[in-house]
């Protein structure tokens, strides 16, 4: 008895630091974002004294929040959706046919993910600016640029857990349609990818914050055109004069569609996770 009551009171103090560790930046982040840039420069509060939301406004003012947030949206945007469109049809193709090389590609596939992504920065860059050069088709400092290279980090991922899931559905429900006089690319349009729709929203969440918060890459193959809001942000907070709170406020505006994409798809993602890690 005194075993069990030690252990719950053991998770209960794990959980609670735990929490404390992860709800503290957070609560700083938001209450720093209401206060006069004096108070956020004084001693820290944990109540503010005087609550102000013009941080919030004054930012989009302060630096060209609006662009760096278009920029980002796009750019995330474009990715995920061919992200998943590319990671459907390549696990289709994996878990429903037999072909050679198929084991090595997938393995392939896979062991990308086990490379630190810095290596790749200078290849990349290398690579876009031979292109420009050859051919003339500007990769470096472009949207398409960038695309590619979130691209290249969210789909072999995306790939892997999609084979999982499409593994996981019956193939009696595809030889039905086909029996029926549907394609194989009929057949994948109205009967796995309706099904899949728990393990596709998971995929497209993960691209997208794969692309809307990556800071390395966008550091080094995006202009002032093509800037993101985490360079963006990044670049202000590295100035010698910085409004504090518009900068937290600024956190705050970043987060809300990565935190409002995960909450409306959340039920999708779980089922979604836990679905791709089952084979039949």
């Amino acid at each position: 008895m005194r075993s069990s009551l030690s252990s719950k009171a053991s998770r209960v103090a794990g959980l609670a630091i735990l929490s404390f560790v992860v709800i503290f930046p957070l609560y700083t982040i938001v209450i720093s974002s209401i206060k006069p840039l004096g108070d956020v420069r004084g001693t820290f509060e944990w109540i503010p004294s005087h609550v102000t939301f013009r941080p919030y406004v004054e930012i989009w003012k302060t630096i060209p929040l609006a662009h760096y947030f278009v920029n980002s949206l796009f750019i995330s945007v474009a990715a995920t959706v061919l992200s998943v469109a590319v990671a459907i049809f390549a696990a289709y193709s994996i878990s429903r046919y037999r072909f050679r090389g198929r084991g090595t590609f997938s393995t392939t596939v896979l062991a990308t993910q086990m490379f630190p992504g810095i290596l790749f920065l200078l290849p990349l860059f290398v690579i876009f600016v031979n292109i420009e050069k050859s051919i003339g088709i500007q990769l470096y400092g472009s949207y398409t640029g960038l695309i590619i290279t979130y691209l290249t980090f969210s789909l072999p991922f995306s790939i892997w857990m999609l084979v999982g899931y499409f593994e996981a559905i019956p193939r009696d429900l595809e030889e039905a349609a086909l029996i029926d006089g549907a394609t194989p690319v009929g057949a994948l349009f109205r009967i796995l990818i309706p099904i899949s729709l728990p393990g596709i929203a998971a995929v497209a969440i993960f691209a997208f914050i794969t692309a809307w918060g990556e800071v390395l890459f966008a550091s080094v193959l995006t202009t002032d055109k093509t800037m993101t809001l985490a360079i963006g942000l990044r670049n202000y907070a590295s100035q010698s004069n910085v409004f504090w709170n518009q900068l937290m406020a600024a956190s705050i505006v970043v987060s809300l569609p990565v935190v409002l994409a995960f909450l409306a798809l959340q039920r999708y993602i779980v089922s979604g996770l836990t679905a791709g890690g089952v084979k039949s």
